[in-house]
């Protein structure tokens, strides 16, 4: 097995980090093999919703790779395989992977079964959805050692949750029990670590069920609103469901209901 899993269920992709003996953090193989395989599902149109989670331990990502990844950036060391000099060529590559600033274009829902921690913790903010196993420890500690989280905390967290939550998170750089956030809106789920894999792929099936060009444009409304004033949501919610009007998953939708039969949507 190599240090990314990914399988099919349906239309729902399940991409597991498997480095579980590292505490599933990012080393260079990671990165580079985790970005691919982001460009890869963007473009597969079978694929309706990503599910990622970490391989079976105590973590769900610990960051970026202590011993490989942090001494590339830092310039401390040379490059020793080809997944390292991609790496340290490619300033855009540790962000691909963890999505800073890229769009999947489709759902993507974080199975938090283990502590999130620094760009394990970024990773699951750029994430739509979050499935949260009790017990665990969130955090980002980067400003213990004299830097921020680059990968998208900074920006991120303040908009999952209230400035208070997030200043304690990104000031103090101690994690919180996942059961303390309970109530910040940074989770859809709280659920018993056994469950959270389970439980993020139902609601992953539940999405995929729907019509794909509507939660397409829904999720693209939602996402761009965030940053924009009451009357210009409104003006892209009006054109987002204009466009959606003439498609046949809008007129089957409807019909199905009427009919008192399952919808099949085919994205069109």
């Amino acid at each position: 097995m190599g240090v990314l899993e990914y399988e099919m269920d349906g239309q729902v992709a399940l991409v597991t980090l498997n480095r579980p003996e590292s505490r599933n953090s990012l080393n260079p193989e990671l990165i580079v093999t985790l970005a691919e395989l982001w460009s890869s599902l963007e473009q597969d149109n079978a694929v309706r919703v990503v599910v990622l989670t970490g391989a079976d331990g105590s973590t769900f990502c610990s960051g970026f790779d202590l011993g490989t990844t942090i001494p590339l950036m830092t310039g401390t060391r040379e490059p020793q395989n080809e997944f390292e000099q991609e790496v340290a060529n490619d300033n855009e590559l540790m962000a691909r992977a963890t999505l800073r600033g890229y769009d999947l274009g489709k759902p993507l829902i974080a199975a938090v079964n283990g502590h999130a921690i620094a760009g394990g913790m970024e990773l699951m903010l750029s994430c739509d959805l979050r499935v949260v196993a009790q017990g665990v420890k969130l955090g980002l500690s980067e400003v213990a050692l004299g830097l921020i989280p680059g990968m998208g905390g900074t920006a991120l967290l303040g908009r999952r949750v209230p400035s208070a939550v997030a200043m304690e998170l990104l000031l103090g750089a101690r994690p919180i029990v996942s059961d303390d956030l309970a109530q910040s809106g940074l989770f859809n789920r709280l659920v018993p670590k056994s469950d959270v894999l389970s439980t993020a792929l139902a609601l992953a099936q539940i999405i995929a069920s729907n019509a794909p060009l509507a939660v397409k444009a829904a999720r693209k409304v939602v996402r761009a609103s965030t940053d924009l004033d009451e009357s210009t949501a409104l003006a892209l919610e009006s054109e987002a469901g204009t466009a959606l009007i003439d498609t046949e998953d809008a007129v089957e939708g409807p019909l199905a209901f009427m009919e008192k039969r399952t919808p099949v949507f085919r994205g069109r």
